[in-house]
């Protein structure tokens, strides 16, 4: 009864951690598809859960950071929703691959054309953007959610010195340590690197295959010899029994 009893404290404990863990991520987030390189370009996706059982998201707003503008953002088509792309003029223009950049964008809106997000799911909106910012360690985009019955939730609230998650966090992307190419290699320059990486890599293979031919020899050498001399002792033996 003992051993029941605290197996069923036990169950509802985890259960309890689980929904508390689940109802304190469900919210609108930002990830990268692999690593979101300083310097560099990344695609990432928003995604956006929806916490209403009586309403649907129908709407997403994502403002772009004004103290590290992106010169480069480009949305990928999602079934079911059109896209807004809203760009501003910067107050300090950005230079880019040796090329002014005057306007950035400085939000992108998703509008549901259909049902929306239902409530149970969630959605993701992929973007490509760059160039990333070197002097930074993370990205804040504050995101506004609209559902069906005109309810707004505001994920705008920065991240806490103390490290506390706040009540209604903005997405945030981290950014990883730059890339040894992040600002792009010269085509000529990863062809030698390339065809270096190459012959060395010949090289090995043929070390290893004559590595291996010279092992089988002296194997194969070893065995023979082993082979003789048995073959030599049986004889001896034979020989030995005829004259007894």
């Amino acid at each position: 009864m003992n051993v029941s009893r605290i197996a069923l404290a036990g169950g509802v404990a985890a259960s309890t951690v689980l929904l508390l863990a689940g109802t304190a991520s469900a919210h609108v987030s930002v990830q990268p598809q692999g690593e979101a390189a300083k310097g560099g370009y990344a695609t990432v996706n928003f995604k956006v859960p929806n916490e209403r059982d009586n309403a649907s998201t129908v709407k997403l707003e994502v403002n772009f950071p004004t103290d590290h503008p992106l010169a480069s953002v480009s949305p990928q088509p999602v079934a079911g929703w059109k896209i807004d792309v809203t760009k501003s003029t910067l107050a300090k223009p950005l230079e880019v691959h040796g090329k002014k950049i005057n306007e950035a964008v400085s939000k992108v809106t998703w509008t549901a054309e259909g049902g929306g997000i239902k409530a149970g799911f969630f959605q993701q909106f992929p973007l490509s953007v760059g160039q990333l910012p070197e002097d930074a360690d993370q990205l804040v985009f504050k995101a506004l959610q609209t559902y069906s019955n005109k309810e707004v939730v505001r994920w705008i609230e920065e991240p806490t010195a103390s490290g506390e998650e706040p009540e209604n966090p903005a997405p945030v992307l981290a950014l990883s340590a730059p890339a040894a190419d992040a600002h792009g290699a010269p085509a000529d320059d990863k062809s030698a690197k390339s065809d270096e990486a190459e012959k060395t890599e010949t090289t090995a293979s043929s070390d290893e295959a004559s590595s291996s031919t010279d092992g089988t020899a002296r194997v194969l050498g070893i065995v023979g010899i082993v082979v003789g001399v048995a073959g030599v002792a049986f004889g001896v033996l034979a020989g030995r029994r005829r004259s007894a």
